[in-house]
């Protein structure tokens, strides 16, 4: 019984209704992925992804991610990996793919933890109860960037990657994505610097080579975007007309797997169908 006549029982106990409640205990074993919240890991009973042979025009990076996702199931040597490049042309996809094939061929051997930018905080914890647990890991990072004059970032990334104190042990690997291979934003100032022009630029893409594997998504052409629209319905038995799908782009501005895909939802719409 607390004496509400004593300040610092007073004191006390609104510091313990301040603090915050303690992370739940996470099954790691139960599930095929998680999401990272930056307190927490909520499990995600089911994976949507795509089956990898639906996935066209990145036939090359196709190949080494889903090899590379699968040694890490096997308990393999596995890379870090940066998936870097257009926007909209598979890179989250694969590796959600890349995963899911690997646990059908390996069913509880690997698992993914998604990350958003905004909940790296805390992850080097996380990053600790995996390495306890008998399951092999892809932690996942989509889109990320550091803010200009951010340090820590690339400071506490480096760390994961090359063993520092924070790092991710052995049953755990990266898979980040990012829209520039650099990752850290290239300023116009790097270039004009009179004092080592290159020195920060250099610094950039130096954090980019301490991933094993590193893998460029460049804009598809016209015939590799036709062929992704093509591969699409032919999965759902959809037909579709090239010059409607370019026009489809057009309008958009871009060619890519989403677009693809957008188009193809559009198809279905069309046909009265749900994909």
């Amino acid at each position: 019984m607390i004496d509400q006549g004593d300040p610092l029982a007073r004191i006390a106990a609104a510091l313990e209704r301040m603090a915050p409640p303690p992370r739940p205990a996470t099954d790691w074993l139960a599930f095929p992925a998680y999401v990272w919240t930056g307190s927490f890991a909520r499990p995600v009973e089911r994976l949507e992804a795509p089956r990898l042979d639906m996935l066209r025009g990145i036939d090359a990076q196709k190949e080494r991610v889903a090899e590379n996702v699968l040694r890490l199931a096997q308990g393999h040597a596995a890379h870090d990996m940066l998936l870097w490049g257009a926007r909209g042309m598979g890179k989250s996809a694969l590796t959600r793919a890349s995963i899911l094939a690997a646990q059908k061929a390996h069913p509880g051997q690997i698992a993914l933890v998604q990350a958003g930018t905004d909940a790296l905080e805390g992850i080097s914890s996380v990053f600790a109860e995996l390495g306890r647990v008998e399951r092999n890991f892809l932690v996942y990072i989509d889109d990320l960037g550091f803010a200009e004059g951010d340090s820590v970032g690339p400071r506490h990334l480096r760390s994961w990657l090359e063993g520092g104190v924070e790092a991710r042990p052995g049953n755990v690997r990266l898979a980040v994505t990012s829209n520039r291979r650099a990752i850290v934003p290239r300023h116009s100032a790097e270039q004009d610097d009179p004092l080592n022009p290159r020195d920060a630029v250099d610094d950039n893409l130096a954090l980019a080579d301490r991933f094993g594997l590193s893998l460029g998504f460049h804009s598809c052409s016209q015939d590799d975007y036709l062929a992704i629209i093509g591969g699409y319905c032919g999965e759902f038995g959809l037909s579709f007309d090239e010059g409607d799908a370019l026009e489809w782009s057009r309008r958009r501005g871009a060619r890519s797997g989403r677009t693809a895909w957008q188009y193809v939802n559009e198809l279905a719409g069309r046909a009265g169908r749900l994909l």
